[in-house]
């Protein structure tokens, strides 16, 4: 969507490395930061979408599963503005928590825990929150997180703002989406659309509202754009409808 936007990851030498790298390619992601491994497989997974457009999905992360910090060209990242993490099948989560000593001071870490690490618990995943400042999470993340089934997610929210976070955006599924700052917060519902594949309706979600973020919108306007975005996205499988710049640009002059 016009960001200049680059991705740390771990590719094979093989077919599927190929396939990823070029699909990276073609939809404008630099590959400067991606690490190349002399043995092993590239990671795959495999998901099954049913009539409605729910997925399950089965992983096998290969050489993705072993990032260490040392594999890390680290200079590169000192110019991002935002530094995005979502989660690891394996180890390397360690690089991650390495990599937050290398990050500029100015750097924005948002992050999407989802359940895979949200299963590790608040210990492990303490350095991460600690450093972070815009957390992405759905409702029963959050919940399983604390451990906390009778309070209100908006409670739990607010919690992770005396912690520090800047700012917390609850994802709802079709109940919406609810952010909170300091300053503000909003209840920001859903777009009518044709589901085909949920699969990635959270990451596209984050895509929208990190561009919404870096365009100095605001808490609910970043919120509604990456409720649109993900209507658009879940309306084909993969990237097939993934919004483009001009719809995006049409969508905001309506």
């Amino acid at each position: 969507m016009g960001i200049s936007t680059s991705i740390i990851g771990k590719i094979a030498e093989d077919d599927d490395g190929e396939l990823i790298e070029y699909n990276l390619a073609i939809n404008g992601v630099f590959s400067n930061n991606l690490i190349y491994a002399d043995n092993g497989n590239t990671g795959k997974c495999l998901g099954f979408v049913d009539a409605s457009g729910e997925r399950c999905l089965y992983v096998d992360p290969g050489v993705n599963d072993d990032i260490v910090i040392d594999e890390i060209n680290t200079l590169n990242i000192m110019r991002c503005k935002i530094m995005h993490y979502t989660s690891f099948v394996g180890d390397s989560f360690k690089a991650q928590i390495d990599l937050l000593n290398n990050l500029n001071n100015d750097t924005i870490l948002s992050f999407d825990p989802g359940m895979l690490y949200v299963q590790k618990g608040l210990n492990e995943l303490k350095p991460i929150l600690d450093r972070c400042d815009i957390l992405l999470i759905n409702e029963l993340e959050l919940r399983l997180l604390f451990n906390d089934e009778e309070s209100s997610y908006k409670q739990l929210a607010k919690g992770l703002l005396d912690g520090g976070i800047s700012i917390i955006v609850v994802k709802r599924g079709s109940d919406g989406v609810y952010a909170c700052n300091n300053n503000e917060e909003c209840d920001v519902g859903v777009f009518e659309c044709d589901v085909i594949d949920t699969t990635g309706a959270g990451d596209s979600f984050n895509s929208g509202f990190l561009y919404a973020y870096l365009n100095d919108y605001s808490l609910e306007e970043s919120c509604e754009i990456g409720n649109w975005v993900a209507s658009k996205a879940i309306e084909g499988f993969g990237m097939d409808k993934f919004p483009t710049l001009n719809e995006l640009k049409e969508f905001l002059n309506d």
